[in-house]
C-alpha cells in the first residue's frame, strides 16, 4: 500500500510538472511567432511607405540599424524586395534587393501570396504585405529566414533547459518521495500493529467466553440471555477475523497464489452456493455466465470476492426481488452482479466501498460489519482490478473487472 501511495506521488507530480513545462514551452513559442510577425511586419510597412529600395536606403536610420547592425541601409534593401502586379497578375515592374531572387521567382512568389487573399501572410519564409492600387497591386516581400532562425535557436534552447530542469525535479522528487510519504507509512505500520495486537489480545479472551458459555449451557440450559451472548461473542469473533483479512489484504507483501483457473466454474460454484438462501428469502437469481473463460489469478480470492458480492446481494435486495449475475469478457473477463433495490438514488455509491459503511443503517444487524466491499476492493487491487458501483431505476449494481 505505502508502495503503492510512493508510485501514486510521483505519478502525479510528474504529470504536474510535465504539464506546467510543456504550457510555458507553448506560451514561449505562441509570444516568439507573435514577436517575429510583429518585426516583420513593421519591415514590410516601412518598406511599402518607402515605395523604393532607392529611398528606402535614404529613410534608413539609428532605428533600423540598432535592429540589424552595420549599415542598416545594406541590411535592409539585401533582405526584402517590392513587385507590382496587374489585375490579371502579370509582372508589371520589380524592385529587387535579393540577389539571390529571380524576376520569375518574384513573381511566383507573388502569385501565391495572390492566391492567399490576404493583406499579409507567409509565403514560404517570406513574410509579405499587399498594397491595392489602381490597376495594379505592390507586394513587398521581407526574407524571414533569419527571424525564424533565431527564434529557432532561443526555442530549442528554452526547451532544454526545461527538459532538464524537469528532469533534476523528477529525479528529486524521486528521492525525497519516500520522506514524503514516510509519516503516513509510519501511522499504516502502527496500524497494522494495533489491529495484530488487538487480534491476540481479543481472541483468548472471546474464547474463554465462548468455553464458558459452554459450560454455562450445560449446566443451566439454554436461555435468551445465553443465546445473547453467544451471538454478540460471534459477531466479535467475525469483526476481529475481517479486521485481520483486511489488514493482510493491505499489505504490499502479500503474496496471490496465482494459478490459470476457469473462472466460469469457480463464479458457477460460488453463485450456485447462495442459491437456497435466495430461494429462502423469495428472490429470483438469474445467471448468465460466459463458458469456459480462463483467469490467472488467485482462485481462493476470487472464489471469495464472488461470494461478497452474492452476500451483499443477498442482503440488500428488495423481497421477492431478482438478482442477476454476468461474466463475460470484453478486453478482460468482467463479472456483473445486480439486486433490485428500491431505495437506489438515497445510496452514496462513492462511500460503498469504505470500511464500516452500511448503506441501510436502519437494518438490524444481519452479519454484516461494512467491509464486505473493502475486501472485494482489495481482492482486484491485489489483482490490478478495479469495482465501481451504478445504480439504474430501482437496480444497484457492481462491476468487477478482472484484468
Amino acid at each position: 500500500m505505502i508502495a503503492e501511495l510512493q508510485r501514486k506521488f510521483i505519478r502525479i507530480s510528474v504529470l504536474s510538472i510535465l504539464t506546467v513545462f510543456t504550457l510555458i514551452f507553448l506560451a514561449l513559442a505562441h509570444f516568439s511567432t507573435v514577436q517575429v510577425k510583429r518585426t516583420l511586419d513593421v519591415l514590410t510597412r516601412t518598406v511599402a511607405n518607402a515605395g523604393s529600395l532607392e529611398e528606402l536606403a535614404e529613410q534608413a536610420g539609428p532605428a533600423q540599424g540598432a535592429l540589424y547592425g552595420g549599415d542598416s541601409a545594406f541590411r535592409l534593401t539585401t533582405r526584402t524586395f517590392l513587385i507590382w502586379l496587374d489585375e490579371e497578375e502579370n509582372l508589371l515592374r520589380l524592385d529587387n534587393g535579393m540577389p539571390g531572387v529571380t524576376e520569375s521567382r518574384a513573381e511566383e512568389l507573388a502569385r501565391e501570396a495572390a492566391e492567399e487573399g490576404r493583406d499579409k501572410g507567409w509565403v514560404l519564409d517570406y513574410r509579405y504585405r499587399r498594397i491595392a492600387g489602381e490597376g495594379e497591386t505592390l507586394y513587398v516581400f521581407v526574407d524571414g529566414s533569419l527571424n525564424r532562425s533565431v527564434s529557432n535557436r532561443l526555442l530549442f534552447t528554452a526547451f532544454l533547459v526545461l527538459l532538464g530542469s524537469a528532469v533534476l525535479i523528477l529525479a528529486l522528487t524521486v528521492l525525497f518521495s519516500k520522506r514524503v510519504v514516510r509519516p503516513v507509512a509510519d501511522s499504516y505500520e502502527k496500524q497494522k500493529q494495533f489491529i495484530t495486537d488487538a487480534n491476540h489480545e481479543l481472541k483468548t479472551p472471546l474464547t474463554l467466553i465462548l468455553s464458558n458459555l459452554d459450560i454455562v449451557e450445560s449446566e443451566l440450559g439454554k436461555s435468551e440471555w445465553l443465546d445473547d451472548i453467544r451471538s454478540e461473542g460471534e459477531r466479535m469473533g467475525l469483526l476481529i477475523n475481517q479486521m485481520v483479512t483486511l489488514s493482510r489484504m493491505d499489505e504490499s507483501e502479500n503474496q496471490l497464489l496465482s494459478a490459470r483457473f476457469d473462472l466460469t466454474n469457480v463464479v458457477t460454484d460460488a453463485v450456485a452456493e447462495f442459491q437456497p438462501l435466495a430461494d429462502e428469502r423469495g428472490l429470483s437469481l438469474w445467471v448468465k455466465l460466459e463458458p469456459g473463460l480462463q483467469y490467472q489469478g488467485d482462485q481462493e480470492l476470487i472464489r471469495r470476492l464472488v461470494a461478497i458480492l452474492m452476500d451483499n446481494a443477498v442482503k440488500y435486495c428488495d423481497p421477492d426481488g431478482t438478482i442477476r449475475v454476468e461474466l463475460f469478457r470484453r478486453r478482460h473477463p468482467v463479472l456483473l452482479v445486480e439486486n433490485d433495490y428500491a431505495a437506489v438514488d438515497s445510496l452514496q455509491l462513492d462511500r460503498l466501498f469504505d470500511r464500516f459503511y452500511r448503506a441501510d443503517k436502519a437494518r438490524t444487524f444481519s452479519g454484516s460489519f461494512g467491509v464486505g466491499l473493502s475486501i472485494a476492493r482489495s481482492i482486484l487491487r491485489s489483482h490490478h482490478g478495479s469495482i465501481s458501483a451504478y445504480r439504474r431505476e430501482g437496480i444497484i449494481g457492481f462491476r468487477a473487472d478482472l484484468k
